[in-house]
């Protein structure tokens, strides 16, 4: 979905300042204009849509936004992947570019909008309180969750996407606005590249690596393999010593 520089949304808050501050200067003096005018050109600034180069390895997870990097932890996640994954947390001041992105390409599978609070967005647990809006996205080879949490200012969350989208690689989707945070769950087939206090680029900033999936697949069955061989050596082979460095070796992996 192709943006223009100027998002769409903030057409009404350039809009209406920047008449206010028309009659001002006609019926009052320039002076009381200042006031509406610079308003209306941080609006300009606030709902700008900045280009940005797109990795073109699919494999590479994006930054779906500008902001600061405040958590990297461990985390279930029960609304969409119903797992233990890693947690990936994004605060985005009121002069950042609030447009976000999608962080890989694939298909929405989950989408959810929850009515809340509107504490900081950048305080601990806001996602479970505040109003937020939660994306769930399959490509594949990996699944992830995107919530856009609204905060003190932040008011609306807008979506421009619905369910079985199919989604390009850093595509726009949404945005919230005056202040947020993003929380983006994923599995532990990605490899984490941020850590707290990075700050990135919504689209051109990598925030992760999808692990090659049939590395993983192997892993797996050779560990159930270990581990069957393991519990069956003294009936198979006799080789007690053999077993137990299987079964030792199996849960070291």
């Amino acid at each position: 979905m192709k943006k223009p520089f100027i998002i769409e949304d903030g057409y009404p808050f350039i809009a209406v300042p920047f008449f206010l501050a028309v009659l001002a200067a006609y019926f009052v003096n320039f002076y009381v204009a200042v006031v509406p005018l610079v308003l209306s050109a941080y609006f300009m600034y606030f709902f700008r849509n900045p280009h940005r180069t797109i990795p073109s390895d699919e494999t590479l997870l994006v930054s779906p936004a500008d902001g600061t990097v405040v958590s990297v932890e461990p985390a279930h996640e029960d609304l969409y992947l119903g797992q233990d994954c890693c947690k990936i947390v994004i605060f985005l001041s009121i002069f950042d570019a609030h447009v976000n992105r999608t962080p890989l390409s694939g298909v929405i599978k989950f989408q959810q909008y929850t009515c809340g609070r509107f504490r900081p967005a950048y305080k601990d647990g806001v996602g479970y309180e505040n109003e937020r809006y939660a994306l769930g996205i399959d490509n594949g080879r990996t699944r992830l969750l995107i919530t856009l949490v609204a905060g003190v200012l932040a008011r609306r969350v807008v979506s421009w996407v619905t369910l079985g989208d199919v989604l390009e690689h850093g595509q726009l989707y949404g945005m919230i606005k005056f202040g947020s945070c993003i929380e983006i769950y994923v599995q532990d087939n990605v490899e984490i590249s941020v850590k707290k206090g990075d700050r990135v680029r919504g689209g051109e900033s990598i925030i992760g690596r999808i692990v090659k999936e049939i590395h993983k697949s192997l892993l797996i069955y050779f560990r159930k393999f270990m581990l069957r061989c393991s519990q069956y050596d003294l009936i198979l082979t006799g080789e007690f010593y053999v077993g137990r460095f299987m079964y030792f070796l199996c849960h070291a992996l």
